[in-house]
């Protein structure tokens, strides 16, 4: 059975280095990768462009690219964004034996421990954890490390003979894109440094996006 693979984050917005996980998860894995984005995401400040907005930067910087695809399904539920939520409901759609993973950055794996019922979502799916240098996963914290016990796996096909609870690092090559460093050059007016896609960068530009103040509430 397939391996049905998820990328979630806010994508506030989607960056070269968003893409380039995306594309060294698709190839190591040989599957589709849905990029997920959160609608009102519970552990960090409110994003500098609305759900619809950061969805459709999504769309316009995956044109053209195959195994990719946007899913939406965050933005039709009230309250927080929990990935516990959004988990349990691609599971129930997906049936108990489906596999199912879950992309995610190391730095935010290691924060796994401070996400909604995250010791559940072991149950729900599998994780792959893209690894750069410098981001590793040594020093995890205490409950963190003692979740991940006996769960890493050796090679992406492990993880299709099971519907769930799996480790995979995905080592990444070193990317400077950082969307942090990224808002913050747009709201200075500076150059982008290549870190978006023309159709992106275009869409920015016109909405005014990242400029400070409020995001729109509009596409």
């Amino acid at each position: 059975m397939a391996l049905a693979l998820i990328y979630g984050g806010t994508f506030d917005p989607v960056h070269a280095g968003h893409l380039a996980v995306a594309r060294a998860a698709r190839d190591a894995l040989g599957t589709e990768v849905a990029f997920l984005p959160a609608a009102d995401p519970p552990h960090r400040p409110a994003p500098g462009a609305s759900a619809p907005q950061r969805a459709h930067m999504l769309e316009l910087a995956i044109a053209g690219e195959p195994g990719f695809s946007v899913d939406r399904r965050e933005f039709h539920r009230a309250g927080p964004s929990y990935t516990a939520d959004t988990l349990a409901e691609l599971r129930a759609e997906l049936g108990p034996q489906a596999p199912l993973a879950w992309l995610v950055g190391a730095d935010a794996f290691r924060g796994l421990p401070a996400w909604h019922r995250w010791q559940a979502l072991f149950e729900l799916a599998h994780f792959v954890v893209a690894v750069r240098p410098g981001h590793g996963l040594d020093a995890l914290p205490a409950a963190l490390a003692q979740a991940c016990a006996g769960r890493w796996r050796t090679g992406p096909g492990a993880l299709a003979q099971r519907p769930a609870g799996g480790l995979l690092r995905l080592e990444m090559p070193l990317h400077p894109a950082s969307a942090t460093e990224l808002r913050r050059r747009l709201r200075a007016g500076e150059p982008h440094g290549g870190w978006l896609a023309a159709p992106v960068a275009d869409y920015i530009r016109g909405q005014g996006l990242y400029r400070g103040g409020t995001a729109p509430a509009g596409v």
